[in-house]
């Protein structure tokens, strides 16, 4: 996962599209949308290939004011489709429940905008989303926007119609609470820690009815490919966390502390740094280890033990186990099929 500075932080052209279309459809022209937010009057003529971030969040700002609209934010997650998520949203087509949806957007959400991270936790039979911005004083219609988007995307996979989840946001109540009722079926719970959705863990075992499961080994392998162009053109603290971790799987010398040491940072600040940079240190050494894994797989001088020992596993079930979690298919079966092969 790449670092960005805050200025290098960015969003694909297809995620901005939802924001100019419900802009549109109050009667804001793009023109207008643009200049309101500080952007040159012809930057929203045609979709962009990515814009920054931070001009995002102001565009957000703009269309909600321009358009009079106190639930802008739920109106721009509301024409979220397939598309928004780029590669990223095709991998969610491709997976086999929504436990592996929630995976992949842990580690592909940063394909389509470096607009904040996800996290999953599981307590007992509750699961919780959390979302954190990386824009935490932007205007409230960032994070209404990005659970709005999820909720829709996520009954379009479903087929269905979703439970309504437990739902909090950090800021406080500005508009009236029906919107919010029609979108997310509940009132979210205004001025709370964190901005999170809490809902039964056993949706995690809900099927994506019409996924492609087939085609998920190439769809996620050409993500990571993504993400480590994206880490080659960086040279930041997880880029430098990244290659210390190279340095040291082999030797069993990957845990947050002894990394932290060799890069002259306290554990703590080593933390602080990766969070700023919208990533974990878990979330880091997983990439490596998947990269690492499949140049392994491909040379077939080395067993799985090997392979195993290589990135710092004491058991070879270990990292059998892991690399189901990363590719979907077990390491016997990535190596036995041909077609993955670069």
């Amino acid at each position: 996962m790449p670092v960005l500075r805050p200025d290098a932080r960015r969003v694909t052209g297809s995620y901005l599209q939802p924001l100019i279309e419900a802009a549109q459809a109050r009667g804001v022209a793009p023109a207008a949308l643009a200049a309101a937010a500080g952007l040159p009057a012809t930057a929203l003529d045609r979709l962009p290939d990515s814009l920054g971030a931070a001009d995002y969040v102001r565009l957000l700002g703009a269309g909600a004011e321009l358009a009079d609209d106190p639930h802008f934010g739920l109106h721009v997650g509301e024409r979220v489709k397939l598309g928004t998520y780029s590669v990223y949203g095709l991998i969610l087509l491709s997976c086999r429940d929504f436990g592996q949806a929630f995976q992949q957007t842990l580690r592909y959400e940063q394909l389509a905008h470096d607009l904040g991270r996800s996290l999953l936790h599981l307590d007992g039979e509750q699961a919780h989303y959390e979302w954190v911005s990386n824009y935490p004083e932007g205007n409230r219609h960032l994070v209404e926007s990005v659970f709005a988007g999820i909720r829709t995307f996520s009954t379009w996979l479903a087929g269905a119609a979703l439970p309504a989840p437990q739902l909090r946001f950090t800021h406080a109540q500005q508009a009236d609470g029906a919107e919010y009722e029609r979108i997310f079926g509940v009132l979210p719970r205004f001025g709370a820690p964190v901005n999170a959705a809490g809902f039964d863990a056993q949706l995690l075992g809900w099927p994506v009815p019409n996924a492609d499961v087939g085609l998920y080994p190439v769809l996620q392998q050409h993500a990571e490919q993504l993400l480590r162009e994206r880490s080659r053109r960086d040279d930041g603290v997880v880029a430098q966390v990244h290659a210390a971790i190279i340095r040291n799987l082999a030797h069993d010398r990957v845990r947050l502390a002894s990394i932290a040491e060799e890069l002259k940072l306290s554990p703590r600040t080593l933390q602080r740094k990766l969070s700023e940079a919208g990533a974990s240190f878990q979330q880091v050494l997983d990439q490596a280890r998947y990269a690492l894994a499949t140049d392994y797989l491909r040379q077939g001088s080395l067993s799985l033990v090997d392979i195993a020992f290589l990135l710092g596993y004491q058991e070879q079930s270990a990292f059998s186990h892991a690399f189901k979690e990363w590719s979907g298919v077990n390491p016997g079966a990535w190596r036995d099929g041909g077609h993955l092969r670069l």
